[in-house]
Parts: structure tokens; sequence; C-alpha cells
């Protein structure tokens, strides 16, 4: 599974790469679907990753505001302070408790750290696609969301 993470943080830095092309306003123009725009979309990945991560650990959830992460270079900032936090979560507790019931604040229902860990890789996928349909929207090639032939060495073994 932490092959996954690595990979939708490989993609993830490729979008944010991607992005340096756009002006601010392209970055920020809302789009139909998703979640308002490009920008907002790269920002709401990563608060959800990190929400969940700390409803696994049992840590009161770190609501962020857009408002203070509003340029690309914020949200980049943003991805990679928080993903150090998860990694180290990742690399000691990943296959801890995998069934372990888990009730976060913000849903009434109780998952397993496995499926939540599911959702999160799966989520991150999903928002991806839309940022490849507003890329050819905007005329531009997407980011390759191709697995096979990446070098994932974030996390060592």
């Amino acid at each position: 599974m932490i092959t996954f993470f690595e990979y939708n943080w490989q993609v993830r830095d490729e979008w944010f790469d991607w992005c340096k092309q756009l002006t601010p306003e392209e970055l920020l123009n809302d789009h139909k679907g998703g979640v308002r725009n490009i920008l907002y979309t790269l920002f709401h990945i990563i608060d959800v990753e990190y929400s969940w991560i700390r409803g696994i650990q049992g840590k009161e959830d770190i609501v962020f505001s857009f408002a203070d992460y509003n340029t690309l270079e914020m949200v980049k900032s943003l991805s990679d302070t928080l993903r150090d936090e998860i990694l180290v979560y990742l690399k000691t507790n990943l296959n801890e408790s995998k069934d372990e019931p888990i009730h976060v604040p913000w849903d009434e229902d109780e998952y397993t750290k496995d499926e939540i860990l599911h959702h999160i890789i799966a989520h991150e996928i999903h928002h991806i696609g839309q940022l490849s349909v507003w890329a050819r929207e905007l005329d531009r090639s997407p980011v390759s969301a191709n697995f096979i032939g990446r070098k994932l060495n974030y996390i060592k073994k």
C-alpha cells in the first residue's frame, strides 16, 4: 500500500510542476465537476489525506483554510510539510492493527484503518483524473497517470 502513497505523491509533484505554466487566474478558474478549480483541488487532496491520517492516529483534525494557502507555492509547501509527517507515520505504523475500527469526528460511521488508507489513495487518484480532464479543456496535455515505468523511490523499504 505504501507504494500507492508514493505513486500519488510523485504524480502530485508532477501536477505542481505542470501548474507552473498556468496563470494564477487559470489555477483559480472554476470548472464543472470536482471541487471548483485546479488549485483548490490540489489543496483538497492534501487536506483530506492529512485529516484521515490524523483520524487513524486518533488525533484531533487540523482544519486548513484555503484562504491561507491560495497560491501554488503555498499549496506545494503545505503538501511537502504534511507529507513529511505522514511518511513518518506510514513507515512506522502501516501494518499495525489494519482491522481496528476507527471513528472520526466528521463521519458517523466507523471504518477500519485498511479501508481508510485505501480511501485516501482512491480519493487522490479520482481527483487527479479530474485535473486531467481540466488540462485537456485548457488544450494542454495532462500529467501521465501511468503507474508502470515510474521510479518510485520516496520511501526506502
